[in-house]
């Protein structure tokens, strides 16, 4: 499913279902659903909705033998109308047709499984007579996946507003201009706020906007031959000529810009808070009515993301044997515009083409019904198609090319299958078989909800404030995620995480929180992780002073494996709970075990809809599953490719609301593959820049929430695609779906390991940065300090270390005159192609220091042309600081580290919390050192928002 090269897919129109489309089927018959066609086509082609008119059903009931028996028994009723018992035939094809759709309206939780029914074309300019029909036809058919088809009329659209108001579903119909599509938007968004007044269930009712395609450009093109004959002037008729079969994409591809905006912004975020889900837009009369066309012209340039398209059965036949699906919606916007703005100026009226559509439409049906009516008169007379978050891919041709050979690969090797039977012959044959409980956790998590429920139950009824959850690297970046994206919760405490052992970062989290009213996590998965378990002593200490001992330990839950030492404290000093990882799920692994759900559940989340979302990647990644529609695969075929062709720094964007989720993944990727000299160095947070100021080591993952996308973002995304950069699109629904994010990244994660010929689940140098910081606090318990340094150089109070080899080839390098910008300069010169620069920050994570970070990261990304990555520690170490010692010798590294103001005691121990972070960055530097990595530490004094400002100054002066 690459979407800039022309691929062979198995299905076609199963392959949307990637690209974030639903295919609805236009059309309904009797025998369609008596004879298990639908059902076959719901289950093996992806179609997810059925779509009527009045045009079909005439077609349906007059032009086949599907309802002769019905008919006969309709005769023994003569006080029945004709209306009447062609809704009594309408209803029963609607209802079994919704029956068989529920499960997919279940399982796609609202969003797809619907039925259109459409109400009479004659009160198409009444709103009150729309209103009664709509409601009457909703009450007969009793579906909750029923949508009632409403004309976007200057009558219709009234009525629009107060049915969505009122709960009932709508496809809006026969929609031809941007300009009344506006008006839609708003009548759904003004029926939802209708809703909530109301107290009604924001995410139960759902509605489409039906833009009816293939009608604009026939009805433009016939204008066009009219011009065409008129005109004597060569340049406007050769613009002409090339406005043919345009007109209605070009439309379509602006309408999707305004659905974009219309649902993003205050208004729209407060409704989707409430779950509201937006409005998508659907292509209707998508047959290729010119022959002069290719057949399947208005499906594949329509292919984007939260959209539906409603497909003819011919049109699905000829999609499905020659369609090449890719994801074209967003693509060539201003070629859109410009279409447009050329017909305007060479004398079409959008405005006049489209309104004459609309009642020609309205007309069309009208006549059609009529037909209908006397058809069902005279008989009775005796007259004889989950979605996931979609994802899509623009790729070079050579490395699109090879993605699908891998893919083919593991289709014949029966990869997959063997990944679900934790076959380690997929990686290094080692023990990676003991490391996939990940792959059925959330079938088991949903098992336990209930447990969990009730203990955000129990959290709220305790009168807890606030939770700090104690942790590092796995078991504190998926909290961490789900704090910044979903927030405070109404009615449960906040969440804060707490990953640091820097003294000034503690002090910060410890004014946050009312110590007395904190529910603590100590979450640690070996459970003798030294981070977690210092700063649950130290917390410890300060509750038990305001409340006892007794009361303390009530304020305490542990997550742990079994059998850890964390186990044994909880169990020994009586924790208010104490709940259990998985042994056979690693750390970066755990996000939908216990190590993710358990903050989750106190917080106030809905964990049932976070592990179901979860669940349906699941699904989608199973053996079963082709290859080609596997979305962990696809995308873990993606990077390990790229990976091995040099695009190893992935670079990740994501929407404002979605930018935490950035942090889990980089530790999922750095950890996972940067080991034995390989591995994909994870780029996070490094805003997107000219394409100019990117190497060919680059690839770019787009997180994109649809809900809230930011346009600049959008923007700059598509500028880099033009330009050739591989681009990974995945848009994500809701912030719900984040549970789907997790699986399809872990499943991805799994196979670029394989791709790559690694192991993607163990850490080897993140232990022996531990070793060397147990070894440096080990001195200091015996000596009462850490080993003596000296540094290299000194200036204005910031020091700099370095290896004596490194040092003396800088001094070397930095001339006779020495100075700090000199020291820099020479560091910074050894940046080469398709290498990355790394800022790995021991102090404290506040935003000054971040915006301070963040300037030198983008000086010298700009300037030297190679990524940049941003870390702090300790907590870096536990994510991408396994892939900066063990994966590719490519990075050049800038630790700084600073004097603690104030330090903070560890109780129970000799040192204290800004000695344990002194000996995580010596231990760290010292492994770096060991690994042959280009490393330069600049030490800064007690002030350090004056040096991060001084050693910003020069970072910009010698990168200039």
């Amino acid at each position: 499913m690459m979407y800039a090269t022309q691929v062979r897919i198995t299905n076609p129109v199963r392959a949307l279902q990637a690209f974030g489309q639903s295919v609805w089927l236009d059309y309904i018959q009797r025998s369609l659903i008596t004879s298990g066609a639908l059902q076959r086509l719901i289950l093996e082609e992806g179609v997810v909705g059925v779509t009527s008119n009045p045009a079909i059903f005439e077609k349906a009931i007059t032009g086949s033998s599907d309802y002769a028996d019905a008919l006969s028994l309709l005769r023994k009723e003569p006080r029945l109308d004709a209306k009447a018992g062609f809704e009594r035939l309408a209803i029963e094809d609607i209802q079994s047709a919704a029956d068989l759709l529920q499960p997919v309206y279940a399982r796609t939780k609202r969003r797809d499984g619907y039925v259109s029914l459409e109400v009479s074309p004659l009160v198409a300019h009444d709103t009150q007579g729309t209103l009664q029909e709509a409601k009457r036809l909703w009450e007969a058919v009793g579906r909750d996946n029923l949508m009632i088809k409403v004309p976007a009329t200057p009558a219709g659209i009234p009525a629009i507003e107060q049915l969505i108001g009122m709960g009932i579903n709508v496809n809006v119909t026969l929609l031809f201009a941007q300009e009344t599509y506006a008006l839609v938007a708003d009548a759904y968004l003004a029926g939802l706020e209708q809703l909530a007044r109301r107290g009604g269930d924001l995410g139960g009712v759902a509605s489409v906007a039906s833009f009816f395609i293939s009608r604009i450009d026939t009805a433009a093109d016939a204008e066009i031959s009219v011009l065409l004959k008129k005109s004597t002037d060569e340049e406007k008729r050769a613009t002409l000529r090339g406005l043919q079969g345009k007109i209605a994409v070009a439309n379509a591809k602006l309408a999707y810009q305004r659905y974009q905006a219309l649902f993003s912004g205050s208004r729209w975020d407060a409704l989707a808070r409430l779950g509201a889900t937006t409005q998508r837009l659907l292509w209707a009369s998508t047959g290729t009515k010119n022959p002069r066309y290719r057949d399947v012209q208005y499906v594949e340039e329509l292919i984007g993301p939260e959209t539906v398209n409603t497909v003819p059965p011919a049109t699905l036949d000829a999609f499905r044997d020659h369609g090449h699906p890719a994801s074209r919606l967003t693509k060539d916007l201003d070629e859109a515009k410009a279409v447009l703005l050329a017909a305007e100026r060479a004398g079409l009226s959008m405005t006049a083409i489209t309104d004459r559509l609309l009642e020609e439409g309205l007309q069309s049906f009208s006549n059609a019904f009529d037909h209908l009516l006397v058809a069902v008169e005279s008989h009775v007379r005796g007259n004889d198609p989950v979605p996931l978050n979609s994802c899509s891919y623009s790729l070079p041709t050579d490395m699109a090319a090879e993605v699908q050979s891998s893919l083919k690969e593991w289709n014949e090797a029966d990869r997959v299958r063997r990944l679900w039977n934790h076959d380690p012959s997929l990686w290094t044959d080692g023990d990676e078989h003991r490391w996939l409980g990940w792959l059925d956790i959330t079938d088991q998590q949903l098992a336990h909800v209930p447990l969990l429920t009730n203990l955000a139950g129990e959290t709220w009824r305790r009168g807890f404030t606030h939770i700090l959850l104690l942790g590092m690297g796995g078991s504190s970046l998926c909290p961490e995620v789900l704090r910044m994206t979903f927030g405070r919760q109404a009615g449960y405490p906040e969440l804060h995480v707490l990953d640091s052992t820097d003294p000034a970062q503690i002090r910060t989290i410890e004014k946050r929180i009312q110590i007395a009213s904190t529910l603590f996590i100590v979450s640690s998965k070996s459970g003798s992780t030294l981070e977690p378990m210092i700063l649950k002593h130290y917390f410890f200490e300060r509750v038990q002073r305001l409340v006892g001992v007794k009361a303390a330990v009530r304020q305490f839950i542990a997550i742990t494996d079994p059998g850890s030492p964390l186990q044994q404290i909880a169990e020994a000093n009586d924790f208010r709970h104490l709940y259990f990882g998985v042994p056979t799920i690693g750390g970066r692994y755990s996000a939908l075990s216990n190590f993710g759900m358990v903050p989750a559940a106190v917080m106030g989340l809905d964990i049932a809809q976070l592990l179901e979302s979860a669940e349906e990647m699941v699904e989608a990644c199973f053996p079963s599953v082709p290859v080609k529609e596997n979305p962990g695969l696809i995308l873990g075929a993606t990077l390990g490719v790229l990976a091995k062709h040099g695009r190893d720094k992935v670079t990740i964007v994501s929407s404002p609301d979605l930018a935490s989720f950035g942090a889990w993944l980089e530790q999922l990727l750095a950890e996972s593959t940067g080991k034995a000299g390989k591995g994909i160095i994870p780029v996070d947070r490094e805003p997107v820049g000219h394409p100019a100021v990117y190497g060919a080591d680059r690839v770019f993952i787009y997180i994109r929430l649809q809900a809230a996308p930011e346009k600049s973002q959008d923007v700059a995304i598509n500028r880099l695609e033009r330009e050739g950069h591989p681009i990974v699109r995945i848009t994500v629904s809701e912030l719900y779906d984040l549970g789907q994010e997790f699986f399809r990244w872990e499943f991805a994660t799994a196979v670029a390991g394989a791709i790559m010929g690694l192991n993607p689940f163990d850490q080897p140098d993140v232990e022996a940065s531990k070793l060397a910081t147990k070894e440096l606090t080990a001195e200091y318990e015996r000596t009462g300090a850490l080993p003596e340094e000296s540094p290299i150089f000194e200036e204005g109070g910031i020091k700099l270390f370095a290896d004596p080899g490194y040092a003396h080839m800088l001094q070397a390098a930095a001339g006779p005159t020495l100075s700090l910008g000199r020291y820099l300069a020479a560091h910074l010169n050894l940046l080469a192609t398709g290498e990355y620069f790394a800022l790995l920050a021991y102090l404290e994570m506040d935003p000054s220091h971040e915006a301070e970070l963040q300037a030198m990261r983008l000086r010298v990304r700009d300037a030297k042309r190679v990524a940049t990555c941003v870390g702090f520690g300790p907590r870096f170490l536990h994510s991408t600081g396994q892939a900066y010692k063990g994966g590719p010798n490519t990075g050049l590294f800038l630790q700084i580290t600073c004097e603690d103001a104030v330090d903070l005691r560890v109780p129970g121990q000799s040192y204290t919390f800004g000695v344990v972070k002194a000996a995580q960055a010596r231990g760290d530097f010292q492994v770096l050192t060991e690994r042959d990595r280009r490393l330069l530490r600049v030490h800064l004094g007690t002030d350090v928002h004056a040096g991060l400002a001084r050693l910003r100054s020069v970072v910009e002066q010698v990168s200039a």
